[in-house]
């Protein structure tokens, strides 16, 4: 089932320096609860900045998800640290709140009492809470309350310059896109070894059902429910998924027809959503009745990303300079580190990129893009059960999981040679020594630990049992790479941007949301 990767892991064998220099960036995302374990109902703390402006610490759905943003990083370390001062500093600055350390959300009582971002009054920051307007009575606001962790990858130009005789960014776009969306097409055949390994949503708080009959064997635990084998319902379609959108016919083989079908799907009128109107009792609903509102709103497992110019659109952007990096998506967070994601993880995740845009990937329709959710579902919803297997693409032909895992982590294991060779170290092949254990050991994956943990206090208690350890870590330790002086005067400049964005519109809300596309 594993494509044979051979020739391109003895081309990286002798060719290391193309993989030299390799960019991270970290999103995690975490509700600000209280020491019951329930939301927090307070607004964003005016102490941490703008959500609208500020570089790392901003909101995502709600005014309590929080949301955690790095720079671009070659450093693993440093990168990672620089995440945990951001974690010590907000852990300082909420006072009695916590930051919940599940994906899936802690016990809320209704839906609607969430509290949407709230970003200013500038047009962009009207524009960004009515989207979430949207996103809430499309879909729920319990679902956006979903958190998780996006990993941004990037391959260093010396890589394409080795690989594919690129000289330049700019003239080779065409090739740089392509080999992404090679890694993209390889993600989704195989990217469910992320689910297995690190899935972390076992199991669901009975509020997050409202009540509503589920077809899944749940079994009853506490106040919630879980699945015996399940790894990661936040990824089921109980969670952050969104199953109209499977069929927009959006495939990932070329740039153009990509963005095509991305432009298409936010310019095609939805009947489900034109139900729910524009506008009741004088109040805007959603930003438009399209089959989406704005082009973060399809959701995926990994998206190719370019950073946007002012008043870009991410399609545009794309079109102008080809793909940049990629977001991967898939993971939960991490309930076993206070920031939610650990040196393991991102190690493994560096590993498992450069052998997707090794690997040969065939072109994939969009029907089979569909066939790949199939192996997907399985891993999320019993990945760890005894005897589980896999098919390939739309075809019948079914092989053992864990046959599967250990193939693919031998040849992880040569790219973690070639990495270690250029750092002089060991610790790509200490990840793939420990994480390859998880195959022929299933409760060494993080459902398993965090299921067993859930058993004996149940899934609230586990998660306060976190929440409150790690709150307690991260308020004792110092700042390691960033002061106080840097937040403080983040802090500032980011109410000042707020403020000069506020100040520069002359434009009513309505007459410029009507321009935008």
């Amino acid at each position: 089932m594993i494509p044979d990767v051979s020739q391109a892991l003895a081309w990286l064998e002798a060719h290391p320096y193309a993989v030299k220099g390799i960019s991270r960036g970290l999103e995690r995302e975490t509700l600000r609860v209280t020491p019951e374990g329930e939301l927090a109902r307070t607004g964003h703390p005016e102490v941490l900045g703008s959500a609208l402006t500020h570089k790392w610490i901003t909101t995502d759905f709600a005014e309590s998800l929080l949301e955690f943003i790095t720079p671009v990083d070659g450093d693993v370390d440093h990168m990672l640290t620089f995440l945990r001062d951001i974690h010590r500093y907000v852990a300082r600055n909420i006072g009695d709140e916590r930051m919940w350390p599940l994906s899936m959300p802690c016990f809320i009582d209704d839906g609607q009492a969430i509290t949407l971002a709230q970003y200013g009054t500038s047009n962009i920051g009207q524009m960004k809470t009515l989207y979430r307007e949207g996103l809430r009575n499309r879909y729920g606001a319990l679902m956006q309350t979903i958190s998780g962790v996006h990993y941004n990858f990037s391959l260093p130009l010396a890589y394409w310059q080795a690989r594919d005789g690129v000289t330049d960014i700019n003239s080779g776009k065409d090739v740089i896109s392509d080999g992404y969306f090679r890694l993209i097409r390889n993600y989704y055949r195989f990217g469910w070894v992320i689910p297995y390994l690190f899935g972390a949503s076992p199991a669901i708080c009975s509020s997050f059902l409202q009540g509503k009959p589920s077809a899944l064997p749940f079994e009853k635990i506490g106040c919630g429910y879980y699945l015996p084998y399940a790894t990661s319902l936040r990824l089921s379609d109980l969670g952050y998924t969104n199953k109209s959108q499977s069929k927009l016919g959006i495939t990932f083989n070329h740039l153009d027809s990509y963005v095509a079908g991305l432009k298409q799907a936010i310019n095609t009128p939805s009947q489900e959503f034109a139900r729910l109107g524009l506008k009741k009792d004088g109040k805007r609903l959603q930003l438009n009745t399209n089959v989406l509102q704005i082009e973060n709103e399809l959701y995926a497992p990994v998206r190719p990303k370019r950073v946007t110019r002012d008043g870009e659109t991410p399609s545009d952007a794309l079109l102008r300079g080809g793909i940049e990096y990629i977001e991967v998506r898939s993971l939960d967070i991490n309930p076993f580190s206070p920031t939610g994601v650990d040196e393991q993880q991102v190690r493994f995740l560096d590993l498992f990129m450069i052998w997707c845009v090794l690997a040969d990937a065939p072109q994939m329709s969009s029907a089979e893009l569909q066939c790949t959710r199939v192996n997907w579902n399985r891993v999320i919803l019993e990945g760890r059960k005894p005897g589980l297997t896999l098919g390939v693409g739309c075809e019948t032909a079914q092989f053992p999981l864990d046959e599967i895992g250990r193939n693919l982590f031998r040849d992880l294991r040569r790219v973690a040679q070639t990495l270690d060779a250029i750092s002089g170290g060991s610790d790509y092949c200490n990840v793939c020594d420990t994480l390859v254990a998880s195959f022929d050991n299933p409760a060494l994956t993080y459902s398993a630990r965090l299921l067993e943990l859930m058993l004996a206090h149940g899934i609230g208690g586990a998660g306060q049992l976190l929440a409150e350890k790690y709150r307690g870590m991260l308020i004792q330790e110092p700042l390691s790479i960033l002061s106080e002086a840097d937040f403080r005067q983040e802090h500032d400049a980011s109410w000042a941007r707020q403020r000069a964005l506020e100040a520069a519109d002359t434009e009513p809300f309505e007459s410029w949301l009507a321009k935008q596309r």
